[in-house]
């Protein structure tokens, strides 16, 4: 029996567990004002005027609200000089003070009134407006809503509207010594509950109870529940984002779990895969390909190397050991890895023709997964921040096929 799978009820799974935030800070207004002098600076280097950040991540990593994109605009606008000033509808003024962590005016429109053209009004009063003899540029929120853009685009009266990607992936693609410690703290969490999760599987249980268990065991260690969860079972660990219908374990079943939390607005993401039961000889290869191609990829994250080389590196490795050529399967069929934050999913990516080379503050997954169709599927996946000398786990990777946690006497996990 695989080491560290099965033997305990969910019960004494969750008992094993303990809140784990204590010592975790927020961010501070300090780094919330720190962040928007380094954006104005990047600004004034591009020659971009203003830049507009919608409600959702960006809005959160620069001002430090945190407010969901809707079909009502709710933003920020922050010129290239001078104070960041909000955007909200007139009834939400309230809660938005409420919300607000970086102060500034709020301007209100009510419900019949166009926010696009309120929004043009504003950035004129802060001095960024077209004139005949001198193109000026607005940097658009690149997760803002196609009719949040149009609509700022249509009212813009000569203003250059482009991405804002410039501004906002530069500074949130490094992070801080804050940023990494509370992802630290949220990975550490995800790990202990994928173990205690292992602990309690047995034969019968649905993929649906699992995820159930997974949920509350977040809840134990301090988040709020799952960020994101994917169980699979046998055949269905195939499908990297699984399949429609839950599955039931049986003995011998590859199992692959995908979990994650947040913290403070920053998110943890790790894949445990292994077997319930004794890994057969084709289990135990791919695993062992699995495990060879996730270290092939951290080993090529050098300082300066291109995000691309990495992808890369990974399928050299599975390629030596039978599997792909490129993205054909069985082998890889997707990226090596994302950046990751405050999104489950952000810049840069560990992929062909991402050419950003890797930088201190970087952090990514490391998941080159191996798909058999028909069989199973298996993905490693632990992430790592670039230091000025080279990578650094935040989780150790599993240990073995036979004892994925490194539990068993001896090993060194």
């Amino acid at each position: 029996m695989t080491i560290g799978v099965g033997g305990k009820t969910p019960a004494q799974a969750l008992q094993a567990l303990h809140v784990m935030t204590a010592g975790s800070t927020p961010i501070s207004l300090a780094q919330y004002r720190q962040r928007i002098e380094t954006a104005q600076k990047r600004m004034r280097e591009l020659g971009i005027a203003a830049i507009y950040l919608n409600a959702g991540t960006n809005l959160l990593y620069f001002t430090g609200m945190q407010w969901r994109p809707s079909e009502r605009l709710v933003g920020a606008l922050l010129p290239a000089e001078g104070a960041l000033e909000f955007i909200a509808p007139w009834f939400e003024v309230g809660t938005v003070q409420e919300y607000m962590v970086l102060p500034g005016a709020v301007n209100a429109w009510h419900e019949h009134e166009s926010p696009f053209a309120l929004c043009i009004q504003v950035l004129a009063r802060m001095g960024v407006q077209a004139s005949p003899t001198q193109a000026v540029t607005l940097g658009m929120d690149e997760s803002a809503a196609f009719f949040v853009a149009d609509g700022i685009a249509q009212c813009a009266q000569g203003l250059r509207v482009i991405n804002a990607y410039e501004v906002t992936a530069y500074c949130r693609m490094r992070k801080s010594t804050e940023e990494i410690a509370l992802m630290q703290r949220a990975k550490d969490m995800t790990l202990a509950v994928h173990q205690a999760t292992a602990s309690m599987l047995h034969e019968g249980i649905t993929t649906t109870e699992v995820e159930a268990f997974i949920a509350q065991a977040h809840r134990q260690v301090g988040a709020t529940g799952s960020f994101f969860c994917i169980v699979l079972f046998g055949q269905a660990t195939a499908f990297p984002h699984g399949v429609k219908d839950p599955q039931v374990l049986k003995s011998g079943d590859m199992v692959l779990i995908d979990t994650g939390c947040r913290l403070h607005g920053y998110l943890s993401d790790i894949t445990r895969t292994y077997v319930f039961g004794e890994p057969n000889e084709r289990q135990r290869q791919v695993w062992n390909a699995e495990k060879s191609a996730q270290a092939a990829a951290f080993a090529a994250a050098q300082p300066g190397i291109p995000c691309a080389d990495v992808d890369r590196a990974a399928r050299h490795q599975l390629a030596n050991d039978g599997f792909g050529p490129g993205y054909t399967l069985p082998g890889l069929p997707h990226r090596t890895g994302h950046g990751i934050g405050l999104d489950i999913h952000e810049w840069p990516y560990l992929v062909q023709g991402d050419a950003t080379p890797l930088a201190e503050g970087m952090c990514f997954s490391n998941e080159p997964m191996i798909c058999v169709p028909g069989e199973f599927g298996v993905r490693l996946e632990d992430h790592f921040y670039m230091t000025a000398t080279g990578p650094r786990w935040f989780t150790t990777p599993s240990h073995s096929v036979d004892d994925p946690f490194g539990l068993g006497a001896g090993s060194c996990s």
